[in-house]
């Protein structure tokens, strides 16, 4: 499977920003072991924040504004060309041409020991397919961007494993795992009236690595009109693929939203909100909620929906341990997708680094038609923002994950199935509700232990009836909820989780029903 397929060509459900590459030359620096860190790029962002914004200028041949999805997809790069396959090295890299959406170039340079080159665009690394297109007009493009490949699945082919393309976003793939979710460096003004300003990755420096290297070093410098950025992303392909994750971000201008190490995921429908439409597919999504760790020991589920109308909700913390999109539904028959197979998008955990301090985590739910957008987006939100010229530096750990999914100690939400709330003749517009948590605080229990689902209602929402009761397929346990909004027009907050002698057993549910 390669990256230039439908799952690369997603559109985000918002308009798409991008910034300008900066011109480049091959430099030689003396004294240190690497020509290149973390700190170098410190520098390049904290002088590039304190100069005006330049927007960037589209310079695409004609030929490559107009081309359509498969004639983009057309376009490959050659793979006996990879950088460093002539050397057998264990990772080798790839490159993405412009076109389609990806219209601005980035610059890609290669570190090695103390020599930093550029990786110089040529058309003749690319196989054009059944394109007519004259390549000469292409000499002077640059790349859209780069995929890396390692052998995560078999030691006799290197997979793909990790994509920048478009603006800030990166993909990863982990043993056996399809692509679904986006990371993205940064997000700004999510889901507000004013709009929302897409930073980009205008600059990559990546490590050569050793012959028996199991990491690579990128390093990358972000820019956007409010905002720059220096990162530097360990990748680490395995089982789960791990991407040790530095990031210092520096202000232009006052920003209303800062959302940082966001994540971007599709939500269509599911077992809790089914297709308003004749589907063979039971549910569509890359993934199926946010997981949350409080920095109080709690966890909190999420379960995603796609409401009629945008949806943003955020909890208040300190210091969190850990959030995600994730994809807890791995049974195929619950997709029948033999194409897609969404049961094997990996699930993505941010697992932060040191203290960060006092803000929110935000889920943005945007409405979706059909399964071509990505409508989810989660972030988190300092409530400091850095001041003019100082960095705001956060660290963390992407867990790209599909076989040891992070989850809560004691017992989780498996599933949340939504229906009518009664089911005779004269349907009385209640709604209900079944939650089945399985876990191993509730494998101990024996069938007739006291269990006692604990729920709360907001004001919009009338509880009319809540029974708790052991799932005898599962070995885990059920509550059923019925209930009645008040305004349709407004949502409805609801929580659950799990009680016996006076323990808490499970996560949170955390359920917001979206305007009717």
């Amino acid at each position: 499977m390669t990256s230039i397929d439908r799952r690369h060509f997603r559109r985000p459900g918002w308009p798409r920003l991008w910034a300008l590459a900066s011109l480049c030359c091959a430099i030689l620096l003396p004294g240190a072991a690497l020509a290149f860190d973390l700190d170098d790029v410190a520098v390049k962002a904290r002088q590039l924040a304190a100069q005006p914004f330049q927007k960037p200028e589209g310079r695409q041949p004609k030929a490559l504004q107009q081309i359509g999805y498969d004639r983009y997809r057309d376009i490959r790069y050659k793979a006996d060309r990879a950088l460093w396959r002539a050397e057998k090295l264990p990772f080798e890299l790839q490159f993405f041409h412009q076109g389609l959406y990806y219209d601005r170039p980035v610059r890609i340079s290669e570190v090695n020991g103390r020599t930093v080159r550029e990786l110089k665009f040529s058309p003749d690394d690319f196989d054009y397919g059944d394109n007519k297109v004259d390549i000469e007009s292409f000499r002077d493009l640059g790349f859209a961007g780069f995929r890396v490949h390692y052998a995560v699945n078999t030691p006799k082919y290197k997979d793909e494993v990790l994509v920048f393309l478009g603006a800030s976003y990166l993909r990863a793939l982990g043993k056996g795992q399809r692509y679904g979710l986006s990371a993205r460096g940064l997000a700004i003004d999510t889901g507000l009236i004013s709009g929302e300003e897409f930073p980009r990755f205008t600059d990559f420096w990546i490590v050569k690595p050793t012959a028996t290297a199991k990491e690579l070093v990128i390093y990358a410098l972000l820019n956007s009109r409010r905002a720059t950025g220096a990162y530097k992303f360990v990748l680490k392909p395995g089982t789960d693929t791990v991407i040790d994750t530095k990031a210092r971000i520096f202000l232009r201008e006052n920003v209303a939203k800062l959302g940082v190490a966001p994540l971007t995921s599709m939500y269509y429908f599911g077992e809790n909100q089914p297709a308003d439409h004749e589907d063979y597919r039971p549910e569509v999504h890359d993934s199926d909620g946010l997981s949350l760790a409080s920095g109080t020991g709690e966890w909190i589920w999420r379960p995603l929906v796609n409401p009629k109308r945008l949806l943003v909700t955020s909890f208040s913390m300190t210091n969190p341990q850990g959030f995600g999109l994730m994809q807890r539904d791995r049974k195929f028959e619950r997709y029948e997708d033999l194409e897609v197979r969404h049961e094997l998008r990996p699930s993505l955990w941010i697992e932060p680094k040191g203290a960060w301090g006092a803000g929110r985590l935000e889920l943005v739910q945007i409405p979706t038609p059909d399964e071509t957008n990505d409508n989810v987006v989660a972030y988190w939100v300092p409530d400091k923002a850095p001041a003019a010229g100082e960095p705001l530096a956060l660290d963390y750990l992407q867990h790209w994950q599909m076989e040891s999914e992070t989850r809560p100690p004691l017992a989780w939400v498996e599933q949340t199935r939504r229906g009518r709330g009664g089911y005779g003749r004269n349907d009385d517009g209640s709604i209900g509700l079944v939650i089945d948590f399985v876990g191993p605080a509730l494998d101990k229990l024996g069938a007739d232990a006291k269990v006692e689902g604990v729920v709360s209602v907001d004001g919009n929402g009338e509880l009319l009836e809540r029974t708790t009761y052991r799932n005898e397929v599962t070995g885990g346990w059920r509550v059923s909820l019925r209930l009645k909004r008040v305004d349709d027009g407004k949502p409805v907050e609801l929580r659950a989780y799990l009680k016996g002698d006076n323990n808490t057993l499970s996560e949170t549910w955390s359920y917001v029903l979206p305007p009717g």
